[in-house]
């Protein structure tokens, strides 16, 4: 009896002890993936591209209501381009927009537009144009209707491309001479972009004029983790603006100039496909407040605006 009861009493010592260890150590999971470095140097595939793009634009009154949204759907394609090395073409499919409670239009100018893309070190080319986007292309623009956009839904088109390129091409391809994602190689890495503390011109035709600028803060990248999208392995990439400012001057109608000054912060994030470099999405959340002074006004014209940007890569067969 006296032997039964000490061995008894040793293997149930033997399983406490294997339960205490077992709850006090849990198996580590395999993280080696999220440890591994990564390459954003190498090229892009040179597969033909399609891309998808909706901006919202939401207007805020004083006391904080929303008085107004504004839709920009943007439809692009892209191939790599026969006749210029390292140049992509581009075509714009479609463009619609949907000011407030308005119908939704499209802006025939735009539809099946071609223009080559090629980055440059100072994302201006010869002319003074951002991304070398033809200035003139939004010039007089008018809706599937006949009517004339006004000034600030004009700028709010032409915006768009500068837009998309910023983040698919600026931010989410490597950097020539200065710091850029290709710096980016583990997770949690992060970086002064080359974008920061610049001063892009943003001028566009008769009605805004020169003198017009937008100057990015501190603008940062970080690698924040992986992600999958339409199936597709993702790193995800975050930009961050900074504090931002801007100034535009205005002119609305012949021999009125409006002046317009305020402040930007912009942030979200690339999903750039680990296999084919391109971004499979980008998402983007902008607040702006701006102040103008309007001849004629005693007093000054406050506004509060947000923007949200979703553009998602989609295969040329669904780009319609």
């Amino acid at each position: 009896m006296r032997t039964h009861k000490t061995v008894t009493m040793s293997v149930i010592a033997v399983i406490c002890s294997s339960v205490s260890l077992a709850a006090g150590e849990s198996k580590r999971m395999d993280d080696s993936i999220l440890r591994q470095a990564f390459d954003f140097s190498a090229p892009r595939s040179a597969q033909p591209q399609a891309f998808d793009m909706e901006t919202r634009v939401i207007t805020y009154a004083p006391d904080g209501k929303r008085v107004n949204t504004d839709i920009l759907r943007l439809q692009l394609k892209c191939a790599p381009a026969a006749a210029a090395k390292d140049a992509y073409e581009y075509t714009c499919v479609k463009f619609t927009l949907k000011f407030g409670d308005a119908p939704e239009v499209t802006v025939p100018a735009l539809a099946n537009w071609t223009y080559l893309f090629k980055a440059t070190p100072t994302g201006v080319d010869e002319k003074g144009q951002v991304f070398g986007i033809d200035h003139a292309k939004f010039e007089k623009l008018l809706d599937a209707n006949g009517q004339p956009l006004p000034v600030d839904k004009a700028y709010y088109v032409y915006n768009a491309f500068i837009d998309f390129h910023g983040f698919c091409n600026a931010f989410a391809e490597p950097v020539v001479g200065g710091k850029g994602i290709q710096d980016l190689k583990r997770i949690g890495d992060k970086i002064v972009h080359a974008a920061a503390f610049t001063e892009p011109p943003v001028n566009l035709g008769s009605n805004i004029a020169k003198g017009s600028t937008f100057k990015n803060g501190e603008v940062t990248l970080e690698l924040k983790g992986l992600s999958i999208v339409d199936g597709a392995p993702c790193a995800i990439v975050a930009f961050d603006s900074g504090q931002s400012s801007f100034q535009m001057l205005m002119n609305p109608v012949p021999n009125m100039e409006v002046r317009a000054v305020g402040a930007s912060h912009y942030k979200g994030d690339l999903h750039i496909d680990l296999a084919t470099r391109w971004p499979r999405k980008v998402t983007m959340d902008e607040l702006v407040v701006a102040e103008s002074t309007v001849p004629m006004l005693s007093n000054k014209v406050s506004a509060v605006i947000e923007r949200s940007t979703i553009i998602r890569n989609v295969s040329a067969k669904d780009a319609r």
